[in-house]
């Protein structure tokens, strides 16, 4: 569905900027901005500053004059709302409505050609009121549904561009996220071979530092093979073991004295 954020009234500049950071984040280019306080606001150092790299969205932005021109295109209207109101589309968090609307979405195209999709696609517009008042009560009832997202009951006020961040991300939730990164490899466990190797070396080091008696060495090593097997040790940590136990030999003193376990 094609994606619009809809920003009404807003006051202040730095938001703006802020929102398109937060959509660029989940992927998302389409912003209008409907009668903003500053007719310049998307030129100000402000925005510029706070969109933190996101200028293509500030760049393609538009500034219109009414609701109507905003909504051009757009066929479901979602608004943004904390406070219930008496009248007016029902209240809904928006990350279970998100995936019932693309369910029924997809339901509605169900065996239809590649063409006849695209020309039915639907728009899919998130409008957000000013900073000050919040969605006049004329705008909430012209959509279809108001989001409110689950928060704080005594204290449920959102930043404009926190609540963007938000919609956005459940939004895409909905979508199909990217997949996280990871940020190294994934880590090469030690084979079993290795970790024999390993507990050899280190029972030597223990029995040269007098820590370990091998006269009564009891359960010592069987507990730290299954410490180690329960660690999940890697390769790279075997090494780091073995090099601590090799130092722990070089500095033992020529005749340890064992001590009890």
């Amino acid at each position: 569905m094609q994606t619009r954020f809809i920003l009404i009234n807003t006051s202040h500049a730095g938001n703006v900027g802020a929102c398109a950071r937060a959509m660029k984040t989940m992927g998302f280019d389409d912003l209008v901005l409907v009668a903003p306080r500053w007719p310049n606001v998307l030129r100000r150092e402000e925005t510029i500053q706070r969109a933190s790299g996101a200028l293509d969205v500030l760049k393609n932005a538009r500034i219109v004059a009414t609701l109507d021109e905003a909504l051009d295109g757009m066929t479901h209207l979602c608004a943004t709302a904390m406070t219930p109101r008496d009248f007016g589309p029902p209240a809904v968090a928006p990350r279970e409505y998100f995936k019932t609307l693309l369910k029924t979405e997809l339901s509605a195209h169900a065996g239809q050609g590649p063409e006849a999709k695209k020309a039915c696609n639907s728009g899919l517009a998130l409008l957000f009121g000013s900073e000050r008042f919040g969605m006049s009560n004329d705008d909430v009832y012209r959509c279809h549904v108001a989001l409110s997202i689950p928060a704080n009951p005594q204290f449920g006020s959102l930043n404009l561009a926190a609540a963007v961040q938000v919609i956005a991300y459940d939004w895409r939730l909905a979508l199909a996220a990217w997949p996280v990164q990871a940020a190294t490899a994934a880590p090469v466990l030690a084979d079993a071979a290795q970790v024999a190797g390993m507990l050899a070396h280190l029972e030597q080091a223990l029995i040269g530092i007098g820590f370990l008696d091998p006269q009564a060495p009891k359960k010592l090593m069987p507990r730290l093979n299954q410490l180690f097997n329960r660690a999940g040790v890697t390769d790279e940590e075997i090494h780091i073991l073995r090099g601590i136990a090799k130092m722990m030999l070089k500095t033992a003193p020529a005749e340890a004295q064992p001590v009890s376990n």
